[in-house]
């Protein structure tokens, strides 16, 4: 891998991570057409992409790393278990998942689910628009749907979105709770991995890390912040056309 396809990595890792697209369906797609083999090396490379975006969401919502929001990362704790241990338990079963014929049904199927969803959804019955306001129960239940996402191509962000509207947040106070959610959920993925591919992060790779950190960081920080105001005039209706649409394009050409 050279710094153009870092930084190409970089870009979709950053504008991914946090839309209903799933950033581990595109960069399966990305590094398959860039002949780009999942090696120790290529790992250690997305861990630091992931990590980027990690520190994204500490920089835009800087103002929820605090004691005072400590009732808010009890409920986001609570809605991180049933992923961590439904991923720590089935670890290798996920992993053998991995394949663009998985990654684009489960564009099609969570592109269908979205716009069921945008179908039945009513803005007026759904009164939380603050993270805060979040109760126990619904964060419970938000974690269920986020299980789901660890089907390659689902999307964690589509997921927890999903089960956010069904439990009656609104579509911003969802996608904010989705991009708090995605640091415990990350941290735990990346810190393993971390201790697995640490001798990977040796001086002469670290030019190419260093550019798809610095991508994924600002292209993430930027696509949160435009989403969450695209989120103020619009529905997810174009997220799941789109999913449908790749879904299909992936299954012509690849299935």
């Amino acid at each position: 891998m050279g710094i153009i396809e870092a930084v190409i990595l970089g870009i979709i890792e950053g504008f991914t991570e946090f839309l209903p697209i799933s950033s581990t369906g595109h960069l399966i797609v990305v590094s398959h057409f860039l002949d780009i083999a999942q090696s120790d090396k290529q790992k250690a490379f997305e861990i630091i992409i992931q990590l980027a975006a990690i520190l994204s969401v500490l920089f835009a919502y800087k103002e929820h790393f605090s004691f005072k929001k400590i009732e808010l990362w009890k409920k986001i704790v609570l809605a991180f278990l049933p992923v961590g241990t439904v991923g720590f338990l089935l670890a290798d079963t996920i992993k053998s998942l991995f394949s663009i014929q998985v990654v684009a049904w489960a564009f099609i199927v969570g592109g269908i689910i979205f716009l069921i969803v945008e179908n039945y959804y009513q803005e007026e019955e759904h009164h939380i628009d603050l993270v805060d306001a979040i109760s126990y129960k619904q964060a419970f239940y938000i974690g269920i749907a986020q299980v789901f996402s660890l089907i390659p191509g689902t999307s964690r962000a589509g997921a927890t979105i999903i089960g956010a509207l069904l439990v009656g947040l609104t579509r911003k106070a969802s996608a904010e709770f989705s991009f708090l959610l995605a640091i415990p959920v990350m941290v735990a993925v990346t810190g393993y991995d971390l201790l697995k591919h640490y001798h990977e992060f040796t001086g002469e790779n670290f030019w190419f890390l260093f550019a798809g950190f610095i991508t994924s960081f600002i292209v993430a920080y930027i696509t949160m912040r435009l989403f969450i105001a695209f989120l103020s005039r619009f529905t997810f209706v174009a997220f799941g056309l789109y999913r449908i649409f790749l879904g299909g394009i992936l299954l012509f050409f690849f299935v």
